[in-house]
Order: structure tokens, then sequence, then C-alpha cells
């Protein structure tokens, strides 16, 4: 379980350049499906209830790129603690 965690979380964003939107999509279902491990995963602590389609959507659709749309959960993330 745990090897399968990193390999989600090492695993690179498409560029938006190269890359269609289901690929995109793809990318965004892979690194959110659920684990069944919360201890361990902590995906659920970042969404914080928030659907992850809805967060990336401007990286689904091309307009922004997958960290910079991350960046700024986090950011959000922290500002709110």
């Amino acid at each position: 379980m745990m090897e399968q965690l990193e390999q989600n979380t090492t695993r690179k964003a498409p560029e938006i350049a190269s890359s269609s939107r289901n690929e995109r999509m793809l990318f965004v279902k892979e690194q959110w499906r659920c684990l069944f491990h919360c201890p361990s995963c902590g995906k659920c602590y970042v969404l914080r209830g928030r659907n992850p389609y809805e967060l990336y959507a401007d990286f689904i659709e091309g307009r922004r790129e997958y960290m910079e749309i991350t960046a700024e959960i986090r950011q959000n993330n922290v500002e709110k603690e």
C-alpha cells in the first residue's frame, strides 16, 4: 500500500502543451483516488471535503499547470490552519 502511494505521488503531471484533456483528467483521478488508508495517506486532509475535479478544473481544461494549482491549494490550507 505505501509503495503504491509513493508511486502515485512521484509521478510527474503531464504538461498542458503535450497532453490531452483526457490524459490530464486521468492524472487527477489517479492522484486523488482514495487509498482507504487514511492514517498514512493524507489526501482527505489536503482536499478538506472538496472535489479534486473541481479544484483541478483549470488543469484539466488546459488553463493552468497542475503544480501551480497544487501550490495554491497548499497555501490556502496553511492560511486556514
